[in-house]
């Protein structure tokens, strides 16, 4: 069977053995998650679904799914489809079997309503787009994660790229991890596709160097570096030329609240040279 058909089906393919998870959350506090998702080849690589399925099997069981992508930028904040609608295929030149994966979650109506009156404020417009679906950022790893796709998704746009901003937005989000909802925000830890090309086999130098600034900067939870990273870490502007794809993980930090001393980094190493690192908070 070929990976989209695996997908489709909602199969979990086997994974490695789950790694030791850290003392238990607050009861009933759901932990927030910072992934990198790769692209819609994830899917055929030898290792990282495993992975990805092995971590969503440590985690209790969601409530609601609410995704920050890296591949929806809208202002003001904007609601996806709170119903079940059709995937975006937001990506070019694939094989076909990549447009043919469906992921037919359940939309979270009560979520987005709590969103909404948590986020709405005066001057902080949000409104409804209902008829987007799911984008790659969103569904490529929840197809590896949670195939049954029977736990209510709700995607939310970042409105802006501006790392404060986004922290305030997660620190408003927070207290949803209370009723059980999962936080992810769906990037990638570097992302240059266009020096990739430039490039020889292997990992870059600009890759690696930000990865492991990047690594040391959240265990030793130096938020404001992390804010910064543009200037204050290595190969910073070859790591991201344009900052979509790390401003997740602002939304995240954000909606961490209290748990940056509780966190690991889930999954690690590099993806045709690009640092997947993924980080779990609580």
């Amino acid at each position: 069977m070929s990976a989209a058909a695996q997908h489709t089906a909602g199969t979990r393919r086997p994974g490695p053995a789950p790694v030791p998870v850290p003392a238990a959350t607050p009861a009933g506090r759901m932990p927030a998650l910072y992934l990198s998702h790769g692209a819609p080849p994830l899917a055929d690589d030898p290792v990282w679904p495993g992975q990805l399925a092995a971590w969503s099997a440590e985690l209790p069981r969601p409530t609601a799914i609410l995704v920050i992508s890296a591949h929806w930028e809208e202002a003001p904040l904007a609601l996806g489809a709170t119903r079940t609608v059709p995937l975006i295929y937001d990506f070019w030149g694939f094989p076909e079997h990549y447009y043919r994966v469906r992921y037919a979650a359940p939309g979270a109506p009560e979520l987005a309503e709590r969103v909404r009156k948590t986020l709405r404020a005066p001057g902080t417009p949000v409104h409804d787009i209902p008829d987007r679906g799911l984008d790659h950022g969103a569904y490529v790893p929840l197809v590896e994660m949670f195939p049954a796709a029977d736990i209510p998704v709700l995607q939310v746009s970042m409105p802006t790229l501006d790392p404060r901003r986004l922290l305030d937005i997660g620190r408003r989000l927070a207290p949803l991890r209370d009723e059980g909802v999962l936080i992810v925000g769906s990037g990638f830890f570097t992302h240059n596709l266009a020096a990739l090309r430039h490039t020889g086999p292997g990992v870059p130098g600009w890759s690696a160097e930000f990865d492991d600034w990047g690594r040391s900067a959240l265990e030793s939870r130096d938020v404001d570096a992390l804010i910064d990273f543009e200037h204050r870490s290595p190969s910073g502007r070859l790591a991201h030329p344009r900052t979509e794809h790390f401003a997740p993980l602002f939304v995240t930090l954000g909606a961490a609240d209290g748990d940056l001393a509780r966190q690991r980094t889930v999954i690690d190493g590099f993806w045709m040279g690009l640092a997947k690192r993924s980080v779990q908070f609580g």
